[in-house]
C-alpha cells in the first residue's frame, strides 16, 4: 500500500471544499485544504452573504416611504455608502473566522495558499513550493465573473466582485446581464439611490423563470424608475471625462459613472495542473464529473460551481456531503438536483421551486394551472402599486404538484418551504386540505380552489 502524507486534500475554500473538508477530517482523516483568498468562497466573501446584506440596505428608502401610510413620521433620512462597506466587511470576517474554526476544530490542516496538481496523487503549495501527496483528491475552486474580454472597454468595467468593494456609491450605473445577479444588482443600486440601467441580449430578463414572474418583475422595476433594455447589448465602453462612453448595439449612447458586467460565469480551472493530472474539463473550462462527483481520474473528485452543473451554494455542499457518503461511509450516494427551490432577491422577490408552465407543458399532456395576482396588505396603506404572483402548476393526471413560482415580498422564503410538499410529492389535494393562515399572502397557496386555465398538449384551454 503506498504511503500518503493526507487521505484527503482539498484545493479550494469555498462552501463545497470546506465542508467536505471538515466533515471528513471529523471522521478521523488526515485532511488539509487550500485556498488562495479567503475561506468561504464566492458566497460568503464576494457572493450572496454580502449581497443579501446589501438588499436589505437597499429596501430601506421604501421602508421610510410605507411609514408615512402607517401613521409615521420619519424625519429627514440619509444613506452612508462606507459605513454600509464597514459593516459588511466586519460581518464576513466573522464568518470567515468561523469557516476557519470549523477546520480547525476537526484537527484539519489548513493552507493559505494556492495550490495545483502535479499529478493524480500530488498537489503543489505554490506559497511554500511544498509539495503533498494525497490518496483522494477534491477540487473545489468555484467559478468567476466572466470578464467579457472581447467587449472593448472591458477593463474599465467591474464585476459583481468589485460592486462589493467600491470607493464610493455611483451616481449611475449601467448592469450588462439578464441572469440573477445582473437584476438583483440593478435593484440594489436603484435602492441605494443610484439611476440605474439594464441592458440585456434576450427578450425578458432572467430567461430560466417562469414567464408570468419575469414579466411582472420587469413591470415592478420600471415602475419605480429602473431603465430596463432588452434586445440589446453593449457594443464599446469608453472613458469619457469622468464617466463612461457606451455605445449599444442599436445604436444608443449611454453616459455613466460605472459600467457592471454580469454576462455569466467561468469554472476556476485555468493552471490548476488539471492536464498533468489528467482530469478531463469541457468545452467551457468545467470539470467532467460522473453521478458520484467523480472526475475522469478515479481518486479525484469535483464538487460546486467547477463542475458546472448548479451553481449555488447549497448545492455545493449537498454534493459535498454526497461525496463524503460515498468515498466514507461507503454509501455510494448522488448528488440530487431535481426540484431545488431557489430564490432571486430582486425587489419584489422571486421565489421558485418544480418546473416552469412552459417546461411543464412540453413534459406533460395537460396541465392545470392557479394563478392569483393581488395587492398585498401591506400596499393598501403603504400606497404602493406592487403585486404579488402566486402560481401552481398541477399535472392534471394525478394532481401532484410539479411547480410553485411566487413574486412578492419574502418569496424566497415561501419557496424554501413549498420546496418540501414538492419534493415530497404532494398534490394539489393535500394544498387543499390545508388550513390557511389569515390574514397572509401566502395562503393564496392554499385558497386557490379551481384552476384558471389548463393547457392540453401545449396549448391553453
Amino acid at each position: 500500500m503506498p504511503s500518503f502524507d493526507f487521505d484527503l486534500f482539498v484545493i479550494g475554500g469555498g462552501s463545497g471544499g470546506v465542508r467536505s473538508a471538515r466533515v471528513a477530517a471529523s471522521l478521523g482523516k488526515k485532511v488539509g485544504i487550500a485556498e488562495e483568498y479567503r475561506y468561504g468562497g464566492t458566497c460568503v466573501i464576494r457572493g450572496c452573504v454580502p449581497k443579501k446584506l446589501f438588499v436589505y440596505a437597499s429596501q430601506y428608502s421604501e421602508h421610510f416611504e410605507d411609514a408615512a401610510g402607517f401613521g409615521w413620521t420619519v424625519g429627514e433620512s440619509s444613506f452612508d455608502w462606507k459605513k454600509l462597506i464597514e459593516a459588511k466587511d466586519k460581518e464576513i470576517a466573522r464568518l470567515e473566522g468561523l469557516y476557519r474554526k470549523g477546520l480547525d476544530n476537526a484537527k484539519a490542516d489548513i493552507f493559505d495558499t494556492r495550490a495545483e496538481l502535479v499529478d493524480a496523487h500530488t498537489v503543489k503549495l505554490l506559497k511554500t513550493g511544498r509539495t503533498v501527496t494525497a490518496e483522494t483528491i477534491v477540487v473545489a475552486t468555484g467559478g468567476r465573473p466572466n470578464l467579457h474580454a472581447a467587449l472593448p472597454g472591458h477593463e474599465l468595467c467591474i464585476s459583481s466582485n468589485e460592486a462589493f468593494h467600491l470607493e464610493e456609491l455611483p451616481k449611475s450605473i449601467l448592469i450588462a446581464g439578464g441572469g440573477y445577479i445582473a437584476v438583483e444588482f440593478a435593484n440594489i443600486f436603484h435602492g441605494l439611490g443610484v439611476e440605474t440601467t439594464l441592458i440585456y441580449r434576450g427578450a425578458e430578463i432572467l430567461s430560466r423563470f417562469d414567464q408570468d414572474l419575469r414579466k411582472g418583475l420587469h413591470e415592478a422595476m420600471e415602475e419605480k424608475g429602473i431603465r430596463i433594455l432588452c434586445h440589446d447589448i453593449i457594443q464599446s465602453v469608453e472613458k469619457v471625462g469622468s464617466g463612461l462612453g457606451v455605445r449599444t448595439k442599436n445604436d444608443k449612447s449611454l453616459t455613466v459613472d460605472t459600467v457592471m458586467l454580469a454576462l455569466g460565469r467561468t469554472p476556476n480551472t485555468e493552471n490548476l495542473g488539471l492536464q498533468a493530472a489528467g482530469v478531463a474539463v469541457n468545452d467551457q473550462g468545467a470539470i467532467v464529473v460522473d453521478e458520484y462527483s467523480r472526475t475522469s481520474v478515479p481518486n479525484i473528485y469535483a464538487l460546486g460551481d467547477v463542475t458546472d452543473r448548479v451553481q449555488l451554494t447549497p448545492v455545493a455542499i449537498h454534493e459535498a456531503m454526497c461525496f463524503i457518503e460515498t468515498v466514507y461511509k461507503n454509501n455510494p450516494t448522488r448528488p440530487d438536483h431535481e426540484l431545488i427551490p431557489t430564490a432571486v432577491f430582486s425587489q419584489p422577490e422571486i421565489g421558485t421551486v418544480g418546473l416552469t408552465e412552459e417546461e411543464a407543458a412540453k413534459r406533460y399532456p395537460e396541465l392545470e394551472v392557479y394563478r392569483a395576482q393581488f395587492r398585498p396588505m401591506k400596499a393598501t396603506l403603504s400606497g404602493r402599486a406592487e403585486k404579488m404572483i402566486m402560481k401552481l402548476i398541477v399535472n392534471a393526471a394525478d394532481r401532484k404538484v410539479i411547480g410553485a413560482h411566487i413574486l412578492g415580498h419574502d418569496a424566497g422564503e415561501m419557496a424554501q418551504l413549498l420546496g418540501i410538499p414538492i419534493k415530497a410529492g404532494c398534490t394539489k389535494d393535500d394544498f387543499d386540505r390545508t388550513m390557511a393562515v389569515h390574514p397572509t399572502a401566502s395562503e393564496e397557496l392554499v385558497t386557490m380552489y379551481s384552476p384558471s386555465y389548463r393547457i392540453r398538449n401545449g396549448e391553453r384551454v
